[in-house]
This record gives C-alpha cells, structure tokens and sequence, in this order.
C-alpha cells in the first residue's frame, strides 16, 4: 500500500485564492494572523529587536512599557469591494497580533525608542550606563 500526502482543504477554495492572490495580495494579512518573526540583538550599549511585519503603517502599532513588560501589538481590519460587469467581490479582512517581552533590569526605560522602515519595526532598548562598563578596578586593602 502506498501513502499520500494529503491536503484537507476544498479544491475550488485553492483556485480562487490563487485566482486573486496577485490582485489583493492576501500574504500580508497571513502574515498578521500569527507571531511575526523577531530578531534580539546585544550590542555594547542596548538591544535591539527587530521585527518583521510587512505591509502597515507606523500608526497601526501600539507599545507599552508596564511593569518592565514591552508589549507590542496591532490590529487592522480592511473591506475591499470591487464591482464589475458581470460579479460583485467583497472581502473582509482582519489581522492582529501581540508580542510581550520581560526587559532586563539594566534596560533605561526613558530612552526606548522605535522606528519602522521597509515592513521593520525596530525598538532600541538602551542599557543604563552602569550596565554598559561591567569592568572596574578593586583596591586591594
């Protein structure tokens, strides 16, 4: 007997989302239905995170630093109607998510800053200048 991988999805639903996929370009909603990819990166004087989420608008983002818990998030809900001839198409589209990171003590809260530029949103986390040089010289007594 031989196995065969099989697809449990509807036939007719893979032509259509195929059909119009290069017209709505459906990926970056698929892209908002789960956790978006995230890069923590230690340098010398802070970390950085960098997130890829492609296809917003800086406005579409909330971050909120509470209790030491960086907490990043959006919605965004789309409806395109398109009416020719001979059909009617509406969609209806809706994507969310939340990401939450527990900072380090070290992190200096007040200097948290975040940009997003080509479908990243970096969020600079400094460290407090005492975190930055570990290293000091003990008097032996």
């Amino acid at each position: 007997m031989t196995l065969v991988k099989w697809k449990n999805q509807p036939f007719f639903s893979d032509i259509f989302d195929n059909l119009f996929e290069k017209e709505f370009n459906p990926m970056i909603w698929k892209g908002l239905n789960t956790m978006p990819s995230t890069n923590i990166i230690e340098k010398k004087d802070s970390y950085l995170l960098e997130i890829a989420i492609p296809g917003l608008e800086k406005d579409d983002f909330k971050i909120n630093l509470e209790n030491n818990i960086l907490t990043i998030s959006s919605e965004k809900e789309n409806e395109k109607v398109e009416e020719e001839k001979n059909y009617t198409r509406k969609e209806f589209m809706y994507g969310a998510f939340s990401r939450s990171f527990t900072l380090p003590k070290e992190i200096n809260a007040e200097k948290i800053n975040a940009e997003y530029k080509n479908g990243i949103l970096r969020v600079t986390l400094p460290k407090k200048e005492e975190a930055q040089n570990p290293s000091k010289i003990i008097q032996i007594s």
